[in-house]
């Protein structure tokens, strides 16, 4: 028996570096995945059997760890109950990280090494010390802002579970499937917990997008499931330029502290420019008009968030490259995330030709960027089981 899950990459349509702020922020999964698949060897394995693997193919990155090492190391690991996820203890983390140090991870790839850490504390804790093997791939471009370490760890939450006693699945189905809500919200809470081990202290925000899918609004820590009910293709152009997230929200603070009614007033604007998106976005479809009339409101409203970041000082000469070559073309672009690199989101409009998109591409590619078309707003994390049970 393998179990394979999928969880989409997510962006933010509107009011990144705001929300910090008080602001309204909508956050929404795109089409494009991480997968992960996990299999338990039958006994007719060689001795490579006793060992959990884990192989990150597209870095072309793998682990094995013997099962009574990570035991040795991690002896309470495996007396947790998969049902009630609680926080990795920073004992834990050190201890894990000292396994996954054990590598020899190349230099260039270190940056992966807190992913491996993530995985084996969420297998560890959910199947104890059975020996496994997990191949990963991805969609996702790392490190861009598109929540590719959120899509890992829901996916691996949920192939975990999906072969753990917590849940109960249709292991005969075919094809993709979704988990029932109170399995979604568990996985969501493994995730979270793994996002933990990641990053420190993330807002939960990216994991729960690519748990449930559709766009996510959120307001001073409150999140909000709403559904999208029109169709949404972005251009996604990712700079291949690095930022430093923390760095970027600290300035956008001290520009406020600097200037706080004028800030005051931006952090307002979004708001509105959030709230007004959130509304098209959820209001029902009639036929292609209205749809194009929608599309012609979310341009404006992109175009507006996108002043308005410039204002709070997070742009940079990539990303602006970008407005460039797109307003050309007469297409609408903001970047998402935390700004200063990273990627920027280009609406593609229903009647849109595609000669007009291949020219965008071939133009943001000859500037060394990588270029990405995604569905905005559609389904959330699935699971396929393929083998016999």
């Amino acid at each position: 028996m393998e179990v394979r899950a999928r969880a989409p990459g997510k962006i933010i349509l509107a009011g990144e570096h705001a929300v910090v702020h008080g602001s309204t922020a909508l956050a929404a999964s795109i089409d494009l995945y991480t997968y992960v698949s996990l299999g338990f060897p039958t006994p007719s394995d060689n001795d490579d059997t006793i060992k959990l693997h884990l192989h990150l193919k597209d870095v072309d990155l793998e682990f094995s760890w013997p099962v009574g090492r990570i035991k040795e190391v991690l002896p309470d690991l495996g007396s947790h109950t998969a049902s009630s996820p609680s926080p990795c203890s920073l004992e834990t983390i050190k201890a894990i990280a000292a396994l996954v140090e054990e590598q020899n991870i190349p230099e260039a790839k270190i940056g992966l090494a807190s992913g491996a850490s993530t995985f084996l504390w969420l297998y560890t804790s959910i199947h104890g010390y059975k020996p496994a093997k997990a191949v990963v791939t991805s969609e996702l471009p790392l490190g861009s802002g598109l929540g590719s370490s959120a899509a890992f760890c829901v996916a691996s939450s949920a192939a975990l579970l999906a072969l753990s006693d917590s849940v109960t699945l249709d292991f005969s189905h075919q094809g993709w499937q979704m988990f029932g809500e109170s399995e979604l919200e568990l996985v969501n809470k493994w995730a979270f917990e793994g996002e933990k081990i990641i990053h420190g202290k993330p807002s939960g925000i990216d994991n729960t997008v690519s748990t449930y899918g559709n766009t996510i609004k959120f307001r001073s820590g409150e999140l909000t499931r709403i559904k999208t009910n029109m169709p949404l293709k972005m251009l996604i152009t990712n700079t291949k330029v690095g930022r430093n997230t923390k760095a970027l929200v600290a300035s956008v603070s001290e520009r406020t502290i600097r200037h706080p009614k004028a800030m005051a007033l931006v952090f307002s604007a979004v708001d509105s420019i959030s709230s007004e998106l959130a509304s098209i976005i959820e209001s029902p479809v009639s036929d292609d008009l209205a749809i194009t009339e929608k599309e012609e409101k979310l341009e404006e409203l992109m175009e507006m968030n996108q002043g308005l970041l410039q204002c709070m000082g997070v742009s940079h000469a990539s990303i602006e490259t970008v407005l460039r070559t797109t307003l050309k073309y007469k297409l609408s672009s903001k970047l998402t995330g935390a700004g200063g690199g990273g990627c920027v989101l280009t609406l593609l409009p229903n009647l849109l030709s595609g000669t007009v998109v291949d020219k965008v591409i071939e133009e943001l590619e000859s500037s060394g960027f990588q270029c990405l078309i995604a569905g905005i707003g559609g389904g959330g994390m699935e699971i396929s089981f393929s083998g016999s049970s």
